[in-house]
This record gives C-alpha cells, structure tokens and sequence, in this order.
C-alpha cells in the first residue's frame, strides 16, 4: 500500500475559477475558468475547494469541451447527486503555483488595496476591485469619503504608460496619470 503525500494545504489561496452545475448523470460538473485562456486552469495544480470550513483536495480524472463549456470529471464523484453537491465551489491554489510573471505584468490579486496616487501627488483611495471590459482592465478605485472634487469612487483604466505609470508592490502604490476630477 503506498501512501501518497498530502498536498500542501493553500497558504496563499487564489480563485481560478467556480465549479458549475452538474453534467449528465456519471459525475461530471461544468467549470467557469477566470484564468486568461480558460484551459490554463487545469496547468494549475492541485486543486483545492473550501467545504463546511475545510479545504478539501480536488483530484481531476479528466477534462473536455463540450459545446462552449468545459468540465469535468472529479475523483470519486460518480453520478449526478455527488457532482451537484460541488456547484459553486470556488477552486483555489496555492499563489505559488502561479508562474513568475514578466515585468510590468500583475495578478489582479497583487493590486488589490494599492493606494492609488496621481502624478500631482493627490490620493484617490484604494483599489477594491479590478474589471475587465474587453479593451482593458479597469481599476475600481474607492476613497473612504467623498473628496474634494466630490467623488468616492473612481474607474481608472488600467492602460500601462498611458495612465498607469508606476506601480510599486513593495510601498503598495499605483502611481496615474489620471484627473482627480474624473
């Protein structure tokens, strides 16, 4: 009997995605990938899900397109019950397991509570949330109160050179080319 290691339990977790529904009647689930080409997901491994406040390993037998969807097959889920029971499970990894990326490139997760600052030196707040609008990733950037121009809550494009200008994980700060006004 051989014993295979445990893996590592997540010390820095990342969501790459949500399992689905369940598909057909042999266990297999729908997955909703958020990497940037949606089959990369599956390079990242092992994956792990969050259940009644455990983590819990999540062992792939297989994956495949079907239609525009993806999904797949877990170990020891074999019919249609089990496989409902994962819907909506976040799948997570370790931030480790995510490659080095090229200068001037950054997970979303990196600049998540960055102060933001305009080249004049005036703070806009912090970024709370990154969206994607096709183009470009956008910035949701919120103050804690309605500053001086009257705005909490900014949309800066996260357009490198154009707007963004420095971005410095060490002090955690954006620097932009951006309109407090706007």
């Amino acid at each position: 009997m051989s014993m295979k290691p445990a893996a590592q339990l997540p010390v820095n977790p990342i969501v790459l995605g949500k399992m689905g529904a369940a598909y057909g009647i042999r266990g297999w689930l729908k997955v909703f990938s958020s990497t940037e080409d949606a089959e990369s997901i599956f390079a990242y491994q092992p994956w792990f899900i969050e259940r009644a406040g455990k983590w819990q390993l999540v062992e792939l037998e297989g994956w495949k397109h079907h239609n525009q969807d993806l999904i797949i097959k877990v170990k020891g889920i074999d019919d249609r019950d089990a496989a409902a029971q994962l819907t909506n499970c976040e799948i997570k990894v370790d931030s480790t397991q995510l490659p080095e990326l090229d200068n001037g490139d950054y997970y979303w997760k990196d600049l998540m509570g960055c102060k933001v600052v305009n080249t004049e030196g005036y703070e806009m707040g912090k970024v709370i949330d990154l969206m994607e609008t096709g183009s470009n990733d956008v910035l949701v950037v919120k103050a804690n109160l309605k500053d001086a121009f009257g705005v909490q809550e900014r949309l800066i494009p996260f357009l490198d050179e154009q707007v963004i200008k420095k971005v410095d994980l060490a002090t955690r700060t954006i620097e932009v080319d951006w309109d407090p006004g706007f």
